[in-house]
């Protein structure tokens, strides 16, 4: 049977329209899903949001957020898996990035960047994650009652002098899991439970609360000395309230190993998840969190300090002066945290 050439040319035209028609349509939804980025973020930070409406303002592509504690929403991607609508994982604290990584959730991404803004300290060596904002731990002691000269290190808190004096919390949180994992790579195993012990031999009163909760017990004369994330201490310090003020007024700060290998340094910190369905827009957003920009509302509210080279920092941080900061990659502490949490068990750091 012959058919007309008329015919076949219009076959092929429809088939050639309806091609591009499904082509067209593909094309607009990757172009619609590239202006949205599903973050989940375990920082639970209001003034956040006006980095996200900055981002949104500068690209036009829209930020949604969920919020929920680190490792429940790096389970829910975990358990999500291929289906999961997440693009960028935000959290806060080295070991929580290093279980996403370990997880399999977060995918390397190639950005000069990135590479450019984040310190190599700061972000893991193959790109799977990026420090955005930093906070140190430091000692805080009673003015009226501890020298700052009698404190020079992590290490000199585990001294036979501090005991009866010394109040921290929970060696199950990430930020004490951190430390504990800097000082056993820089100290190794045995002399890190042999200062653990020490710890635990000069505890005031068993670990309980929060960060702000050791600052005032210290300040009331509960206890000499603590360690805590600098930003606790400048929330105090900034604060209206007079009873925040009396307490911010009693206690000095100690940026500590100022000799040796320099203060312990955390991050917040974020990586493009794995199963993303918005790669590039999710490497947008990356880059625009470590941008000057977003690096100085970092800063500003929430008194952390920047990643980046350059940006000013908040004024309340940079009464606390400036000091030598341990630049052991936040990957290794990130890794030990499994370590430090069973030193601490054993010594009996609960």
């Amino acid at each position: 049977m012959k058919i007309s050439r008329r015919i076949l040319l219009a076959s092929g035209t429809a088939l050639a329209m309806v091609a591009a028609g499904y082509v067209g349509k593909v094309y607009l939804a990757n172009a619609q899903a590239n202006r949205v980025v599903n973050l989940y973020s375990a920082r639970h930070y209001d003034t956040d949001n006006a980095i996200y409406q900055g981002f949104t303002k500068k690209t036009g592509i829209k930020v949604n957020l969920v919020e929920a504690d680190a490792d429940k929403l790096i389970e829910r991607i975990r358990s999500e898996g291929a289906n999961s609508p997440a693009d960028v994982l935000i959290t806060v604290d080295a070991g929580r990035l290093s279980r996403a990584q370990a997880a399999g959730i977060l995918q390397p991404v190639n950005s000069q960047a990135l590479r450019s803004a984040v310190p190599a300290n700061l972000r893991d060596p193959n790109n799977h994650w990026f420090g955005l904002s930093k906070r140190a731990r430091v000692i805080v002691y009673n003015k009226a009652r501890v020298k700052p000269a009698e404190l020079a290190s992590y290490e000199a808190l585990a001294d036979a002098k501090w005991k009866g004096r010394l109040i921290s919390r929970s060696s199950n949180h990430v930020y004490n899991q951190s430390l504990i994992g800097s000082i056993l790579a820089a100290r190794g195993p045995q002399a890190t439970e042999k200062w653990a012990r020490g710890i635990v031999g000069n505890f005031a009163s068993p670990p309980e609360g929060n960060d702000t909760a050791q600052i005032k017990k210290v300040a009331s004369g509960a206890a000499d000395v603590t360690f805590v994330n600098t930003y606790y201490v400048a929330r105090l310090m900034e604060s209206k309230k007079p009873e925040d003020q009396a307490v911010a007024a009693k206690i000095g700060v100690i940026f500590p190993n100022q000799r040796d290998r320099g203060t312990h340094i955390n991050i917040s910190g974020g990586g493009v998840v794995k199963t993303s369905r918005n790669r590039d827009a999710a490497v947008k957003f990356l880059e625009y969190l470590a941008s000057p920009e977003a690096q100085a509302i970092f800063a500003r509210s929430n008194n952390e300090y920047p990643v980046r080279a350059g940006v000013t920092l908040d004024p309340v941080v940079a009464r606390m002066g400036k000091f030598k900061e341990d630049k052991l990659n936040a990957s290794t502490f990130g890794r030990n945290n499994a370590e430090a949490l069973k030193i601490a068990d054993r010594a009996g750091w609960k």
